[in-house]
């Protein structure tokens, strides 16, 4: 039996893939979260062998959350979901420690044969990705430029700010300085090419990182 966490920050969408992996005699979904700080205090709890993980979410995120729950748990594997098929990141996720990439428009077929192979260790990304992949490497182009530049704690911190955190509000989830999140700030817009938190917004939505549900922006 193959135990599997669900981790999306929509109840809607928890709700639609408990309902595909329960038709399934050799998958138990051993429990929900509906973000990254929950799903890495869950995975401690529930103990699954697979975790379906949203990437944008509240908080820290679906790639930090993996990155935890891959450092504190190697046992257990974690496929990353997403609504977009051109999202820039599988190779961070890879280096994060996920093994599978799906997207929300994958079937269920599709979903159940990620979580079989991905629960015997063998890596799966989608096919609509894999098709996106292999396109961009046969036209010479670096994956999700500019974003693709940017450091981990950089895609963090961005993350975050498109969420409509403060500065404050993520220095204390990061356990830095609010003075050090002003420089990530600025850091994000240079490299970015971007003049204020609404452009580092718009350009997050435009690959795949944030979506037109999020918080408002309010001043750092």
């Amino acid at each position: 039996m193959i135990k599997v966490l669900l981790v999306d920050d929509h109840e809607l969408v928890r709700t639609g893939f408990r309902r595909i992996l329960e038709a399934a005699s050799d998958v138990w979904v051993v429990g929900e979260a509906a973000s990254g700080e929950e799903a890495v205090e869950k995975v401690a709890v529930s103990l699954p062998n697979l975790v379906l993980m949203d990437l944008s979410m509240p908080g820290i995120g679906g790639i930090e959350a993996t990155r935890r729950i891959r450092r504190f748990h190697p046992a257990v594997q974690v496929i990353a979901v997403t609504v977009h098929t051109d999202d820039p990141f599988p190779s961070r996720l890879h280096e994060a420690g996920a093994l599978g990439y799906l997207t929300k428009g994958c079937n269920a077929e599709e979903m159940l044969e990620a979580i079989r192979c991905v629960a015997r260790g063998r890596p799966f990304i989608s096919a609509d990705v894999a098709r996106r992949l292999t396109l961009a490497n046969l036209q010479g182009r670096p994956q999700g430029e500019p974003l693709q530049g940017l450091s981990r704690r950089e895609l963090q911190v961005m993350m975050m700010i498109v969420q409509g955190n403060r500065n404050q509000d993520i220095a204390d989830a990061l356990c830095l300085s609010p003075k050090t999140i002003s420089t990530y700030r600025q850091r994000l817009h240079e490299k970015l090419g971007v003049e204020n938190d609404v452009e580092l917004t718009h350009l997050a939505i435009r690959h795949g990182l944030a979506s037109t549900e999020e918080q408002p922006l309010r001043a750092g």
